[in-house]
């Protein structure tokens, strides 16, 4: 994939290669995330799925993962518009809105690295689900992601 296909290509005529190939690896969907009943306001929180790498910010049952986890969000380019709960620094976001990609996003970079070295991943800044009580998700809502 030498071309810079997402910028000549709608989401809709990328193929499933490309398509994939959009995701940075930042795992930032893969934080839970809670929404006020009355405003419809998302909050982040610094809990992550049981299924992510923390370190490699992969789905360690990638394939399966919709199964195991039901709420589990399948994008796709006629819904990558419609998810304005994800990141402003997310690819599918960022191309359904008419923006670019960013310098440190790994198709323009050239490495994997460089989302976590640019700080956009979640490495080093997350906890399972496993380690916390569905109670106590709360108490780890965090503010460093913009919306």
């Amino acid at each position: 994939m030498s071309d810079r296909f997402w910028e000549h290509k709608t989401l809709a005529e990328m193929n499933d290669q490309e398509w994939e190939s959009l995701c940075d690896g930042c795992a930032r969907c893969c934080m839970l995330k809670l929404e006020d009943e009355d405003s419809g306001e998302i909050a982040y929180t610094s809990v992550v799925c049981r299924y992510l790498n923390h370190q490699s910010c992969k789905c360690t049952r990638y394939p399966e993962r919709h199964a195991l986890v039901p709420d589990c969000v399948e994008l796709d380019a006629e819904t990558a518009s419609q998810f304005t709960w994800l990141p402003v620094t997310c690819a599918y976001r960022r191309l359904a809105e008419g923006n670019s990609l960013d310098w440190w996003h790994p198709l323009v970079s050239g490495s994997r690295s460089t989302v976590h070295d640019a700080g956009i991943s979640v490495r080093g800044k997350i906890v399972s689900e496993h380690h916390i009580h569905p109670d106590e998700i709360e108490e780890h809502v965090i503010t460093w992601i913009e919306t």
